[in-house]
């Protein structure tokens, strides 16, 4: 009889614990190839483009980063905040090539190698959003979600058929260089 009002209370502890193991992870590995060649050229100029439904109108800022997806240049409108200034100072020693990965048919999401400072908030995505994922992953858009992201930047230039095109066909390599 001792051992049944033991067992009870012994068998809720450990169900407790599993379950307190259990969840869902939204991070995959991406591979690590050796960097894509960067392309020699000029930086890009950066374009002021109208606020997506999520975004609130700031300054454009120009902040002298060439950005390359495979070898295409790619014009960005980057944002004005400190993951930006951290992104431009770990490219600015050397070209900083992410290996991408397609994700849930509408995003690329790549690894940096290390953490980013963040500033998350709630936000739907357009088709050319750049944001940070977890402090330590890059996305770029082809199409739209809602998650906790802090903002990058947004591709400038490029319709949602040519985003789509450019990023939604295979997984890809977004080459950032700073200087």
């Amino acid at each position: 009889m001792r051992v049944k009002k033991l067992f009870l209370p012994l068998l809720f502890l450990a169900a407790v614990v599993l379950c307190a193991g259990c969840g869902a992870s939204r991070e995959q590995a991406a591979p690590y190839d050796s960097p894509a060649p960067v392309p020699e050229a000029a930086a890009p100029v950066v374009e002021a483009g109208p606020a997506g439904p999520d975004q609130t109108e700031g300054p454009v800022v120009d902040k002298h980063i060439s950005f390359y997806i495979n070898d295409t240049e790619i014009s960005v409108q980057w944002e004005d905040n400190r993951s930006v200034d951290a992104l431009i100072e770990l490219a600015s020693s050397a070209p900083l090539t992410v290996r991408m990965s397609m994700y849930g048919g509408f995003e690329q999401v790549g690894p940096l190698g290390t953490r980013l400072p963040r500033d998350d908030s709630r936000i739907t995505t357009q088709p050319g959003d750049i944001v940070l994922y977890s402090g330590d992953q890059i996305v770029l858009f082809y199409g739209s979600n809602t998650w906790s992201y802090t903002r990058l930047g947004r591709i400038t230039g490029k319709s949602e058929t040519e985003l789509a095109e450019l990023l939604g066909s295979g997984d890809v390599a977004a080459t950032l260089s700073a200087g």
